[in-house]
């Protein structure tokens, strides 16, 4: 039996590094995931929630039960803006967690998250992160403003988002855990860096990271 676990284990991660695709174009998939979103503010993240947030974090195709070990897996990045309130450069990161079961072959789906208090930004540049465990998680409200959220997104830390099959919409999303993806980032900055050392310093910007903050610098920080 666990013969036949870790050969289908084996299989899986071979299919996976098949499919896996450049730091430089995740970052492309990553601007194009929040272009979209955001041009259907109907439909979309409200704008002041934007300006208000301290990072954002944008996974593109979060694998559902593609692995034998964990149901949910992606690679993406965060984005935290600097003390003048512009957006600096992105920090890469995984996002892993679920059941433990034979759950291969599942859909994929685009997440986006709202980091809105600095507590929580520490968090999540640490190397492990545990969303809904430090900070309060919630399906973040959808529209052109956040008027009709809840006391739950209010109160919430971190809002989140998912769009599967061209419907976006805000979904919670707990117990996944948010690492640190450092050879993402070697692959960025061409030497070993962290994402504390990337949002906490005047690092440039990787050519790749152009388009995403493009997107991103619409929306400076509320009152600007």
């Amino acid at each position: 039996m666990r013969r036949i676990l870790s050969v289908l284990f084996c299989l899986g991660m071979a299919s996976t590094s098949l499919l896996a695709d450049t730091a430089a174009e995740r970052l492309g998939q990553s601007a194009t995931i929040l272009k979209e979103v955001l041009a259907a503010p109907d439909k979309g993240i409200p704008e002041d929630l934007l300006r208000k947030a301290h990072c954002v974090v944008v996974v593109p195709g979060v694998k559902q039960g593609a692995f034998i070990v964990g149901a949910k897996y992606g690679r993406g990045f965060l984005v935290c803006r600097t003390a003048d309130g512009s957006w600096g450069a992105p920090g890469a990161l995984r996002i892993e967690g679920g059941s433990v079961g034979f759950q291969i072959g599942g859909s994929e789906t685009d997440v986006i998250m709202l980091v809105m208090d600095e507590r929580s930004m520490k968090g999540i540049l640490s190397s492990s992160f545990t969303l809904g465990g430090a900070a309060d998680v919630a399906a973040g409200p959808v529209g052109r403003s956040s008027t009709a959220q809840t006391d739950a997104t209010m109160n919430a830390k971190i809002l989140s988002y998912s769009r599967a099959r061209g419907v976006f919409a805000g979904i919670a999303i707990t117990g996944a855990t948010l690492r640190q993806d450092l050879d993402q980032n070697a692959e960025m900055y061409g030497k070993p860096i962290t994402n504390a050392d990337i949002v906490g310093g005047n690092t440039k910007p990787p050519a790749g990271a152009a388009d995403l903050l493009a997107v991103l610098g619409k929306y400076p920080p509320a009152g600007k």
